[in-house]
């Protein structure tokens, strides 16, 4: 694909953003890095794993990938209205629902430009999420959070199946559902930059409550009457969020070290 009318967005993370106009007149917006990386491919595969929920998966089109330059349509900006927001519940529920029959995923995964273990497994969830996403980033982490701080995740990570809830079948998640990978448009909310894998759906609900986001309870309440949630579920945000958390501390440091203490004391009750 050729591009003209490139204009410079800044970076983010190891990569720069562009907006620019395709060979057929199409708006764009542009992810490219220096160099070969697998962050671009992973975030190309999980878009497209995403979107094989069904035509109604709420994510944005992969137009162009490679291993130095990610192509997507350029989403222009709405206002998050009810609508909106409900029909977004409605759509993230059914993408859950279709399983992808593993936990994990078939590709090597990131988040940010940190490596994810996205290694299949067939469950259970509980030992995967301690394994897979809190035992790994506990050790990137532990120098900022202090003994106390990681004898706290341990003990969620020695609790983790008394802790988890009732068992669900993989779901079909975005794994960084932030409220700045969720973009309104005019006509709907659409998903972008996924770390994607197969986990548990009340990861992605948590994530998206964990900065805040637009009519975030018009969100669940579609949500749930599209796929009823398991009972207390709210109880268990903490544990769901305990992960990103982590993230954030290897990523950006002690700032972040009080808010991962709190959701490891929120998930052991």
């Amino acid at each position: 694909m050729r591009l003209r009318d490139v204009v410079d967005l800044g970076t983010s993370h190891s990569w720069s953003l562009q907006r620019a106009t395709a060979d057929d007149g199409r708006e764009v917006f542009v992810k490219a890095a220096d160099g070969a990386s697998g962050v671009l491919a992973a975030e190309a595969a999980g878009l497209r794993w995403l979107a094989e929920a069904g035509p109604d998966a709420p994510v944005v089109e992969v137009l162009e990938a490679g291993e130095r330059r990610l192509v997507l349509p350029w989403l222009e900006p709405g206002v998050p209205t009810a609508r909106t927001a409900e029909r977004f519940g409605r759509e993230l529920a059914a993408m859950h629902a279709a399983s992808p029959g593993a936990y994990g995923a078939p590709w090597e995964g990131y988040i940010a430009d940190l490596p994810l273990d996205n290694t299949l497994d067939e469950g259970p969830w509980p030992r995967w999420y301690a394994e897979r996403r809190l035992a790994p980033f506990l050790r990137r982490a532990a120098g900022d959070l202090g003994a106390d701080g990681v004898r706290l995740v341990e003990r969620v990570i020695e609790e983790i199946d008394v802790l988890a809830g009732a068992a669900e079948p993989p779901a079909r998640i975005h794994g960084d559902l932030w409220s700045g990978n969720l973009r309104w448009t005019p006509d709907r909310a659409v998903l972008i930059d996924p770390a994607a894998h197969g986990g548990h759906r009340e990861s992605d609900l948590a994530m998206l409550a964990l900065f805040g986001a637009p009519e975030m309870d018009r969100i669940v309440a579609a949500y749930d009457e599209a796929a009823p949630l398991a009972p207390g579920w709210r109880d268990r945000v903490p544990l769901h969020q305990l992960h990103p958390l982590l993230v954030h501390v290897a990523l950006y440091g002690v700032s972040y070290r009080i808010a991962t203490i709190e959701a490891a004391v929120g998930a052991l009750g």
